[in-house]
């Protein structure tokens, strides 16, 4: 007879759920100067972009950080890019940390523009730590149609 493996936890008197299982819950969280702010999710930051009739426009959420800490620029090659660092919090070597969820980081992303895009007018603001950029685009010119008489 095949043994069927126990899921009851008798520490805690619960049955083990695999799929809310903490694996380092019990473990003191390590000093924040051990974990690397290079990989955080800020560095991943998500930017919507959608188009208008008169625009292409980017909406990135930047809570916390000022404009002045955020880059927007377009490359020559019809190029947006939009950067920025959010610095680590200073430490006090009297506090501790039970968790660290914020993320800090440098972050950078890019967006090939479209042709009709009007790089020359690109604008920028920032409001509640959201960041807009807002492209024109140049208006679609409809082709001159010609009525072409029918002979016969």
């Amino acid at each position: 007879m095949a043994m069927i493996p126990s899921f009851f936890d008798s520490r805690r008197g619960t049955i083990f759920d695999p799929f809310t299982w903490e694996p380092f819950k019990d473990f003191p969280f390590p000093p924040s100067s051990l974990v690397s702010h290079e990989n955080s999710a800020f560095v991943n930051t998500r930017i919507d972009w959608k188009e208008t009739p008169e625009a292409h426009v980017f909406k990135a959420d930047l809570p916390g950080l000022k404009k002045e800490e955020v880059k927007v620029e377009v490359e020559d090659d019809r190029v947006l890019q939009i950067s920025g660092e959010r610095k680590v919090e200073k430490e006090d070597k009297s506090d501790t940390w039970h968790r660290v969820e914020r993320s800090s980081g440098k972050f950078l992303r890019r967006f090939r523009l479209p042709e009709n895009a009007k790089v020359d007018e690109v604008k920028a603001s920032m409001e509640n730590g959201v960041l807009t950029v807002t492209v024109p685009k140049e208006e679609v010119k409809k082709p001159d149609v010609k009525a072409i008489e029918i002979s016969g």
